[in-house]
């Protein structure tokens, strides 16, 4: 199946299926010599995993990383790198009465009108387990914007209409949602167990930022560095929206005050989000998605089958109440490959700096 790759120096494919034997990436253009073993890939594999709270997902996988090929003495060769997440804890008995039944909010109808055959357990492919893939590519890319200063990170801004008002990066370790406010935590997990309880979900707003991007990267016109990071998320199945720095908030402003002032300094404000003509100011860079609820309730929901006719369902299985905040590394690690593939493109053109 085509469109399972992206960049194009710092190339990742993802593969496998949610119910499959395992999943996995090759990243290919990976630079020689960055230090690499399955501890720095496991680290931020764990942050993907379920809180073992009751409104996260029951199935536990342990995300254990194999490194096939393009590492030697615990380091890169250069060459591609193959990466092997078995999956261990799939329940496919679960989807057994949803074969040949659309779920509502699922990729089932529109994989079936495209391809006529689909893996109806889990959602196959266009599952969410899909995105360990990611991430263990992801971490890959982090090593490699490690070396070169750069940190990307992910936080819960907003889950169900409750919103994080407060950026204290300190406190994202201080508790499950990685939540920059502790004053909104509580009520955000009162309004996630509620919607647990009712059969239902939430969706979210997830902030990204990375700090110590050099001036420089991007390629206009087509592939400016915010319009591959717009199609890197939005790649992410639950985002519906992406927008930088002030965002849809600047529509609402005047030049005056959306203008990013430069000082002898540097600059004044970052409503740009750290691009300006899609190309990198040196500033932090300031994304923010929009997920949707989880499309797997306990409700009652109207559907058809593959004949046409129309069908009650009851979903079961294992699921989320909210992407939130399983999604924030998934985020950080398309950020993070997608600088790392402008910093070689960057680096072809003016050799590194």
């Amino acid at each position: 199946m085509p469109g399972n790759t992206i960049g194009k120096m710092f190339r990742v494919t993802t593969w496998g299926e949610s119910h499959g034997p395992a999943v996995g990436a090759v990243i290919d253009g990976c630079p020689p010599g960055i230090p690499l073993s399955p501890e720095d890939i496991e680290k931020d594999l764990r942050k993907r995993r379920p809180s073992g709270l009751p409104w996260s997902t029951q199935r536990r996988e342990e995300d254990e990383v194999q490194i096939l090929s393009g590492v030697f003495e615990g380091r890169t060769l250069g060459t591609p790198i193959s990466l092997l997440i078995p999956n261990k804890d799939a329940r496919s008995s679960d989807y057994d009465s949803l074969k040949g039944i659309f779920r509502p909010g699922h990729g089932d109808y529109t994989y079936f009108k495209k391809y006529g055959h689909i893996d109806h357990r889990g959602g196959g492919r266009a599952s969410a387990r899909e995105t360990v893939a990611r991430v263990a590519a992801g971490a890959v890319a982090r090593k490699l914007l490690g070396s070169e200063g750069i940190e990307v990170v992910a936080f819960t801004r907003e889950i169900g209409g409750i919103v994080a008002r407060k950026t204290l990066l300190e406190e994202l370790d201080q508790n499950p949602l990685r939540c920059p406010d502790p004053d909104v935590v509580e009520e955000m997990l009162q309004v996630l167990e509620a919607a647990r309880k009712s059969g239902d979900t939430l969706g979210g707003i997830v902030e990204i930022r990375a700090r110590g991007c050099p001036p420089g990267l991007g390629e206009p016109v087509f592939h400016k560095l915010d319009a591959d990071l717009a199609s890197a998320l939005m790649s992410i199945g639950s985002v519906k929206g992406v927008e930088m720095g002030a965002g849809f908030g600047a529509s609402r402003m005047r030049g005056s005050q959306c203008n990013d002032a430069i000082r002898p300094h540097g600059f004044a404000s970052n409503n740009a989000g750290g691009v300006l003509a899609g190309i990198t100011t040196g500033q932090e860079l300031v994304v923010r998605v929009a997920c949707k609820p989880v499309p797997s309730i306990s409700k009652e929901q109207m559907t058809i089958d593959r004949s046409g006719e129309e069908v009650c369902l009851t979903m079961r299985g294992r699921h989320d109440s909210c992407v939130i905040p399983r999604v924030l590394p998934v985020c950080e690690a398309m950020v993070c490959m997608v600088i790392a593939d402008h910093l070689l493109m960057q680096r072809a053109i003016c050799g590194w700096k």
